[in-house]
């Protein structure tokens, strides 16, 4: 099992949906080459310099957590059926009530839509807040997902300016 990265108060937690194959068997998050989370992180500014999955625990040091809905890995996330989902969404929103992060991360719509039963989901900011932490749904960096490199990170960085234009 791949550890969280979690502590009170951080300045974002990011939330993928499950561990891919390659990562499970590494017990690393995003391990799998083809994935371009770590590229996409440090790109948006969120990290000084790009990390490697072995160094995932790191990622606290730049405010950033890490965690994911479901464990169970799987070659594609469509795998991953709804009722995990929502089991992984009650997890998740009890992590984020204990931690606090100032901003909630989750790496996918249609498994954002399906964990919490939302309806018309869009990019970006949710138009509520868990607590004080603001929720976003931002593409996922899977190389399955064949959105150019240049969009994800566009995304991303709206996150990292709104946390900035914040003080935080």
């Amino acid at each position: 099992m791949i550890e969280d990265v979690l502590a009170p108060h951080l300045r974002v937690v990011f939330c993928g949906i499950n561990p891919g194959k390659s990562s499970a068997h590494l017990g690393l998050p995003f391990a799998n080459p083809s994935n371009r989370f770590w590229k996409v992180i440090h790109l948006a500014g969120f990290t000084p310099q790009q990390l490697a999955p072995e160094n995932f625990m790191q990622l606290a040091d730049s405010g950033c957590g890490l965690t994911k809905l479901v464990d169970r890995p799987t070659v594609q996330a469509s795998e991953v059926e709804r009722m995990e989902l929502k089991e992984g969404g009650n997890a998740l929103r009890s992590k984020i009530n204990r931690y606090q992060p100032a901003a909630l991360a989750v790496l996918g719509k249609q498994a954002f839509a399906q964990a919490f039963s939302q309806r018309n989901v869009s990019w970006g900011r949710q138009p509520f807040n868990w607590g004080d932490t603001e929720v976003w749904v931002l593409p996922n960096p899977s190389g399955l997902n064949r959105s150019p490199l240049e969009s994800l990170v566009s995304a991303y960085r709206e996150l990292n300016e709104a946390l900035h234009a914040r003080g935080i």
